[in-house]
């Protein structure tokens, strides 16, 4: 990203005798500092790109897989079996985001760092998917998701890491915020995608799979990604172990983020796994009607965002503070999701859902700033940021698994109730975790 101190917010934290940030890098082995935001054609394939991605790569994990396996094992079956596949997919991006983030960083090249995994990531992603639509059994599904994850988050960590690239530190907040409005606008149109054509499989996941290869393949040709200059030296079999140990002496920030991060997408993920099959079995909806409600859900889910993203990451950005936004948003998750277990219509799961939104519009846009202010090594920010993603692929490898355990709990039908109170719990520890965070 740049050479010699970072800039962004939390640097004075950083600056400690502890947590001194890296020496300069040799000269001409990253790009200069960013001073200047890039201009709108770069923005646009920018968000345009993070739209699409979330299009092809959320639709399977929100609504599309719900109804793959729904029509290979039933209804009655099918939330354990969605649980199965989506949590070891979710291995996959584990364990896929660190690994390419690090390889990404150390690519030379004429095509540049980022480039060639955010081409190459997709156009796998897109067959896939393909290899999906066409499964005739669990078994195959559980290794298309497995592969699919992989090459998604190669694209994904390369994608993620041009944002310190491209973006100067002033700005975190607020392309944050864009981010997260990108982000979620591709959840909204992958859920309506699923809606429309649920009735035909080949559609279903090949539509998202073609927008999302086309948005990713506009950006990489927009993306100036210079090559490094400097060919890395060699890294042994002891340096890829150890990528994945951040030193929580040296870097406490960090892991509180990540600890944060993690309990956040474990509460969420627990009950976003689950929601169309929530949705029939507690609002007593059939799987056409239950589709169409929790497309709607996520329309207003995303207006609420919408609205209060883009505000939040200007103000976090004029106030240069990030913990305060972060503490509070989540709280708020935390009190919505239990909120859900008294939920039995349509219309309090809607009003549900808008507090939801707002709440993780205000917590994304300062959320990722605080995370690009406390990275350990801002100068090759894609390992450290996969690391980071960690956060979010591992809560979707437990999120179904554990799920899948709470439902069973007792008799009487699905336990709902123990699912989201187990969510709302860790929600609300991981707001807990933002408090010993010493960066604004």
């Amino acid at each position: 990203m740049s050479a010699g101190t970072p800039t962004g917010p939390g640097d004075v934290e950083r600056g400690s005798a502890e947590n001194a940030p890296n020496p300069p890098p040799a000269e001409g082995s990253v790009l200069a500092p960013p001073t200047e935001m890039p201009r709108i054609p770069y923005l646009v394939a920018f968000g345009f790109a993070q739209f699409a991605l979330f299009v092809a790569l959320l639709g399977p994990v929100l609504v599309s897989m719900g109804i793959k396996l729904i029509s290979l094992v039933g209804e009655d079956d099918a939330p354990q079996a969605t649980g199965l596949v989506l949590g070891v997919g979710a291995i996959a991006a584990m364990i896929a985001n660190p690994v390419f983030g690090r390889i990404s960083d150390r690519t030379t090249g004429p095509w540049g760092r980022r480039r060639p995994w955010i081409i190459g990531g997709s156009v796998g992603l897109a067959v896939a998917l393909l290899a999906i639509a066409l499964a005739n059994s669990v078994v195959v599904l559980v290794i298309g998701w497995f592969i699919a994850q992989v090459l998604a988050n190669a694209a994904f960590a390369a994608y993620l890491a041009t944002i310190p690239d491209q973006i100067p530190p002033h700005r975190h907040a607020s392309i944050s915020g864009y981010v997260n409005i990108t982000q979620n606008l591709g959840i909204l149109a992958s859920t309506y995608i699923a809606s429309f054509f649920e009735s035909n499989m080949l559609a279903l996941f090949m539509v998202p799979a073609v927008i999302g290869l086309v948005g990713m393949s506009i950006f990489a040709i927009v993306l100036p990604d210079k090559p490094l200059t400097v060919k890395p030296p060699r890294m042994r079999a002891r340096g890829w172990i150890t990528m994945f140990w951040v030193s929580p002496r040296k870097h406490p920030d960090f892991i509180w983020v990540i600890l944060s991060r993690l309990l956040l997408f474990v509460g969420m993920y627990l009950f976003v796994t689950f929601r169309l099959f929530w949705v029939q079995d507690q609002v007593g909806l059939d799987l056409s009607a239950a589709t169409s409600a929790v497309a709607t859900a996520v329309l207003i889910y995303t207006i609420a965002l919408l609205v209060t993203t883009q505000i939040a990451g200007y103000v976090a950005d004029r106030l240069n503070r990030r913990k305060a936004p972060v503490f509070i948003s989540t709280m708020i998750y935390a009190i919505g999701t239990l909120l859900l277990i008294g939920v039995d219509t349509v219309g309090g799961f809607y009003i549900i859902e808008a507090a939801l939104g707002i709440a993780y519009g205000i917590y994304f846009a300062s959320n990722f700033a605080l995370v690009l202010a406390v990275l350990p090594d801002p100068d090759n920010p894609a390992k450290d940021l996969g690391m980071f993603n960690m956060a979010n692929a591992l809560p979707q490898s437990l999120a179904p698994l554990i799920g899948a355990v709470l439902l069973e709990v007792g008799s009487g039908g699905q336990n709902y109730t123990l699912l989201l109170g187990v969510a709302g719990v860790a929600v609300f520890v991981g707001a807990m975790a933002v408090l010993p965070i010493k960066a604004r």
